[in-house]
């Protein structure tokens, strides 16, 4: 029987040869795992979500793809993700085949007609109830996706979305980003009849771009408080529907809801597994979803003034082109990793509170963190936190925080945003032709990343 290090060593070469087996990906992070090699597993989960998300736009009705991203989500934190992709791989599992892939049925997009006794259970008053008994209890949001409140009415309740507390002044840094979001969605929902004076009125999309883990979802909120918006966050699971139309439907009633709330933020996660290049797609049923999203974007299906509609993305070259033109996704920001200065705004709020933590040397770290994200700062210090909580338990007092502790802590991480940036560093030298990566270009020049 191998080694764990040959083990390991052996798995890692099959990848190389295979990089999409996924559950080899995520066998390799688990075992990884259980030899303490924590990284590393989480770079091999984080590896395996991006690459199920991918996945999931070609077959989003196969169950085994929605269990494997639990799994990859509850290894990484993510409880809520993890129920919820459980959920939907329990709901899609009596409608597969023996291989357990409703993918390979070649009918994912018309599961309704795939046989006697799926159609017999939708037209099933009784097989509906159980079905929806097996979906469990809707949440808020999914009962706003689907367009109903509790009673079963058709109109959604204001209280369903959110009224962030949080404005810009919480946000550390990124002060040329809060900028650029001011001029072309804040300053037009404060003054609306100064820039309707120039043909311009309040609403639109903006599109956030950037390694994960940089607070694009931060600022989407803070942006909705800054205005005193309604703020909707949409997820892949709160559209995306095995029934065929339904993507659409669950689509069109939460920009509804977005109308009848208006001031209203609707905030996209993962645009492109919504908003996806349509020449990427083979299935039809794949592209009437973006479709509809163009649409709705245009106003084709209601008013969508005062409605301000904001995608974040990882991958910006996956993107539907078509939602990137003037008057959809038309403000497109590039987010960096945080700079020096706002690494150690951010490292302030994550050790506040820890004992002796202003003897800490923040400017230091702040210099030594170059191109760390948000949540790998927050990492430096959990795992800070971690050692100083281990060696408390044994000498039975509080350890005091220290600049050597999270300097220990920090040798022991790599960014996260290397790959990002390394991927991006492709399309800033050899796709930009449109200017979409001018910013990404000058980043890594900065970064001497870049010739």
């Amino acid at each position: 029987m191998l080694g764990s290090e040959e083990n390991i060593a052996a798995i890692r070469a099959a990848l190389d040869i295979a990089p999409d087996n996924i559950p080899l990906r995520l066998h390799l992070a688990k075992l990884l795992q259980e030899h303490l090699r924590n990284d590393e597993a989480h770079q091999e989960f984080q590896t395996a979500l991006r690459q199920l998300k991918s996945a999931i736009i070609q077959r989003p009705a196969d169950a085994d793809l929605y269990r494997l991203m639990a799994d990859a989500q509850q290894a990484l934190g993510d409880e809520a993700g993890a129920m919820s992709s459980f959920g939907i791989s329990v709901a899609l599992q009596p409608y597969v085949g023996h291989t357990g892939h409703t993918g390979h049925t070649g009918h994912t997009g018309h599961l309704r007609g795939d046989s006697p006794d799926t159609a017999s259970s939708a037209e099933d008053p009784e097989a509906q109830n159980q079905l929806e008994k097996e979906l469990g209890q809707l949440g808020p949001l999914e009962r706003l996706a689907m367009g109903r409140d509790d009673s079963g009415d058709m109109e959604p309740q204001e209280e369903l979305a959110e009224r962030p507390k949080i404005k810009f002044a919480d946000v550390g840094g990124m002060e040329e980003i809060k900028e650029q979001i001011r001029m072309s969605i804040v300053y037009p929902f404060q003054h609306p009849e100064m820039f309707a004076a120039y043909g311009r009125r309040a609403g639109g999309g903006l599109l956030l771009f950037g390694p994960p883990g940089c607070g694009k979802t931060y600022i989407a909120r803070a942006t909705a408080g800054e205005v005193g918006a309604a703020f909707i966050h949409v997820g892949i699971s709160d559209v995306l529907d095995m029934w065929h139309g339904e993507s659409e439907r669950k689509l069109h009633a939460i920009f509804e809801a977005a109308r009848r709330l208006r001031p209203t933020i609707l905030f996209f996660d993962e645009l492109e597994a919504l908003g996806g290049n349509r020449l990427d797609m083979r299935q039809h049923f794949q592209r009437t979803l973006v479709n509809q999203f163009l649409s709705e974007m245009d106003g084709m299906e209601g008013d969508n003034s005062e409605i301000l509609v904001i995608g974040a993305t990882n991958s910006p070259w996956h993107v539907e082109p078509a939602l990137r033109r003037p008057g959809r996704f038309e403000h497109i920001i590039f987010v960096p990793p945080p700079d020096q200065e706002a690494r150690r705004e951010i490292l302030r709020l994550h050790l506040a509170g820890k004992p002796a933590a202003e003897d800490v040397e923040v400017p230091r770290l702040a210099r030594d963190t170059e191109g760390f994200s948000g949540a790998d700062l927050r990492s430096v210090v959990d795992a800070a936190s971690d050692q100083a909580l281990q060696d408390a338990m044994r000498s039975g007092k509080v350890v005091p925080f220290s600049t050597n502790l999270l300097l220990a802590a920090l040798r022991k991480t790599r960014p996260s945003t290397l790959e990002w940036l390394s991927t991006a560093r492709n399309y800033a030298i050899y796709s930009n032709e449109g200017g979409l990566y001018d910013e990404v270009a000058a980043y890594l020049k900065k970064r001497k990343l870049l010739g």
